[in-house]
């Protein structure tokens, strides 16, 4: 962007002209600083049964290491390592990769009703977000109904403070559903939210992961009938009309971000929520692809505060 002065009759001293060098050139650094500052990416990743031998290929960790370094935060989901080492080598590596950005992590306990178990994962760049707390949806004990006997695997809950951003503080509720009660899970996470608002007096909230909200899954009365879907205050910011899946032969928007609260909402750049097809992305095959997983990641960008940018770079 080229600046134009206006040009000063009146006779102007030295120091007045060093005065209006100066404020051009910081003037021109902030426009810099506002035009080049990042926003903060959000990601949900079901990354399909992430484990050892998926863990062992140079090529799928490759890919993977690229699509994760695009993201200053991600939700992994259906990790499935009984000995707890694949994520650590994956950050060790996402480290040595994006030498720029530290990778810090948080993962659930292993989560499942029977011997099939996963875990949540949230791997986060440690430069721009701090871990308040975190919490894992917990199974009520005593008579009555269990409230997680909706959920085959409980939600895992974190708070981040986000220094970097507009919206200062939020909470990521993270949930893979089951496909075959999808619709009861889904309608359940409206009861998981009021209790978080209770537990950290917080709605700026963040609902992402494999929810496997779409295609047959998902009935028009179950629709209907969904909590989340009949808030107005939810906002579903990845479409029914949009494809998660990486195989051709479907088309079916199974992985969703959903916001609430007003911060949160007004914080969200337009238009860059969305699936990334690292299939087309990266130039593979469907096999190569699918070899990384059977579901894209989905994204949503959040914009920066500048005022904190421009306060520790000038």
């Amino acid at each position: 962007m080229a600046l134009c002065w206006p040009e000063i009759s009146l006779p102007v001293t030295n120091a007045l002209k060093s005065t209006m060098r100066t404020a051009g050139l910081l003037f021109v650094v902030g426009l810099c600083l506002l035009d080049v500052t990042s926003s903060l990416k959000i990601c949900a990743f079901n990354i399909q049964s992430f484990g050892e031998s998926k863990a062992n290929n140079k090529k799928v960790m490759g890919i993977l290491l690229k699509i994760l370094s695009r993201c200053d935060l991600c939700l992994i989901q259906e990790v499935r390592d009984s000995k707890g080492e694949v994520i650590q080598a994956l950050v060790k590596d996402l480290n040595r990769f994006d030498k720029y950005n530290p990778y810090s992590y948080v993962e659930s306990e292993r989560l499942g009703r029977k011997a099939y178990k996963e875990q949540y994962v949230y791997i986060y760049r440690s430069n721009v977000l701090k871990v308040k707390e975190h919490y894992q949806y917990p199974k009520l004990e005593g008579k009555g109904t269990n409230e997680t006997d909706v959920f085959s695997r409980g939600p895992f809950i974190i708070h981040f403070h986000s220094p970097t951003t507009l919206v200062k503080d939020f909470v990521l509720i993270g949930q893979h559903t089951s496909p075959k009660t999808a619709m009861k899970e889904l309608d359940e996470l409206y009861a998981v939210f009021k209790r978080i608002y209770k537990k950290w007096k917080t709605d700026n909230v963040i609902i992402l992961g494999d929810l496997n909200a779409g295609c047959s899954y998902i009935t028009t009365k179950g629709w209907r009938a969904m909590r989340l879907r009949s808030d107005p205050k939810f906002h579903w910011l990845i479409g029914d009309e949009q494809d998660t899946t990486v195989r051709e032969k479907t088309h079916c928007a199974y992985d969703r971000i959903i916001v609430h609260g007003p911060e949160v909402v007004s914080s969200v750049v337009p238009a860059s929520a969305q699936p990334f097809n690292f299939k087309e992305h990266f130039h593979l095959t469907e096999a190569e692809a699918l070899e990384v997983s059977d579901h894209f990641p989905v994204e949503v960008d959040l914009k920066a505060n500048h005022r904190y940018f421009l306060r520790h770079e000038l």
